[in-house]
C-alpha cells in the first residue's frame, strides 16, 4: 500500500466523524467553508503548516495558536476537530482529512467536483456551459467547478471527474498525434 493510500486509510475516520457532527448539527456548509477557509490559509502560508507539522513543538503551543487564528473566525465544532487532531498528533493529515470531508458531503449532497485545466480564463457564460453539459453528462444536481489555468495547453481544455478525464486541448491532441507516430514508426514492415 502507498504511503497516500495509507494516510487516506487513516483520515477517512476522521473526516467521516466531522461530517456526521455536521450533519447532526445541520452545519454541514458552515464546516465546507470554514475548512476551506483553513485550507486556503495553509496553502499560503509554508512557515504555519511547517509549525503544525513539527513534531518537537508542544500540543499545548499550538492549540494556542489555532484559538488564536480561528477562534472567531470558524464555528467551535472545527476548532473542537483542530485539536482533537492536535491531540491524537493527526494534524499532519489535515490536508487529506479536509479533502475526505469534501469528498463525502459532495456525495452526501450529489455534488460532482470538475476539475477544469485551461489556457484562459472561462467567462460566465463558458462556465454556465461547461455545468451544464457536465449535469447532463454525470446526471448530478449540482457540479463544482474547480478551475485552473494551464498555459502548456495552448487551447482547448481537460475535465477531470472523479477517474474520467476530456481532454479537447491541442496540447493533448499533439501528444496524442506524436505517440500514435512513434508507436507507428516502432513498426517494422
Amino acid at each position: 500500500m502507498s504511503s497516500q493510500g495509507f494516510m487516506s486509510k487513516i483520515a477517512t475516520p476522521y473526516a467521516e466523524a466531522l461530517m456526521e457532527s455536521a450533519s447532526a448539527d445541520s452545519i454541514l456548509d458552515k464546516v465546507n467553508e470554514d475548512l476551506s477557509l483553513i485550507s486556503e490559509i495553509l496553502n499560503e502560508s509554508q512557515e504555519l503548516k511547517t509549525f503544525f507539522y513539527n513534531p518537537l513543538i508542544a500540543k499545548e503551543v499550538k492549540k494556542n495558536v489555532v484559538n488564536q487564528l480561528f477562534n472567531n473566525q470558524v464555528h467551535s465544532l472545527v476548532i473542537r476537530f483542530l485539536l482533537v487532531l492536535i491531540d491524537r498528533r493527526r494534524i499532519t493529515l489535515l490536508d487529506i482529512i479536509i479533502s475526505k470531508y469534501l469528498e463525502l458531503v459532495y456525495q452526501l449532497q450529489s455534488i460532482v467536483v470538475a476539475e477544469i485545466l485551461t489556457p484562459i480564463v472561462l467567462t460566465d457564460v463558458q462556465q454556465s456551459a461547461l455545468v451544464s453539459k457536465i449535469r447532463d453528462i454525470t446526471n448530478s444536481k449540482t457540479v463544482k467547478l474547480v478551475i485552473t489555468i494551464e498555459p502548456v495547453l495552448i487551447a482547448g481544455f481537460i475535465i477531470k471527474i472523479g477517474s474520467k478525464t476530456i481532454d479537447t486541448s491541442l496540447h493533448g491532441r499533439l501528444k496524442h498525434i506524436n505517440d500514435y507516430l512513434n508507436s507507428a514508426s516502432s513498426i517494422s514492415i
